[in-house]
């Protein structure tokens, strides 16, 4: 059990690293990010609400008693990403280390959340798992 919260703490800090360097763009108005979310057909409301999820899906999995609820959020919005990577944005070029990181997150947000299933009942309960505070 302690090496899976180690473990958890490595991916929870590899997630805040990848969501966290981009938030300056957003929440600046970067010409590259304003460019992405035109292809999505989203202004600067969307990239500003994606930015501002992403800024508390870092504060939840840097506070030991909401990780999961960090990782749910994380996965949701990573998942958000690499549907918008698929179906519009692509992968060529920059746009496909952009992509490879929401990857990224998304695989380590759902990790986190099968290493914590234990702490939300509904999870727990699909994995056949005991709730526990932790």
């Amino acid at each position: 059990m302690k090496n899976n919260i180690m473990i958890s703490w490595l991916a929870q800090v590899l997630v805040v690293f990848i969501l966290g360097q981009t938030l300056y763009f957003k929440f600046t108005d970067a010409p590259d990010v304003v460019t992405l979310f035109a292809k999505l057909n989203m202004g600067p409301v969307g990239y500003k609400l994606i930015g501002f999820l992403e800024l508390v899906a870092c504060i939840l999995l840097l506070s030991p008693k909401v990780v999961v609820w960090g990782a749910i959020l994380s996965w949701g919005v990573m998942s958000g990403a690499v549907i918008g990577h698929i179906t519009k944005i692509g992968f060529a070029g920059e746009m496909g280390a952009m992509g490879g990181m929401a990857i990224a997150a998304w695989l380590l947000s759902s990790f986190i959340i099968f290493l914590r299933r234990n702490q939300v009942s509904f999870i727990s309960n699909m994995f056949g798992a005991k709730k526990q505070e932790n």
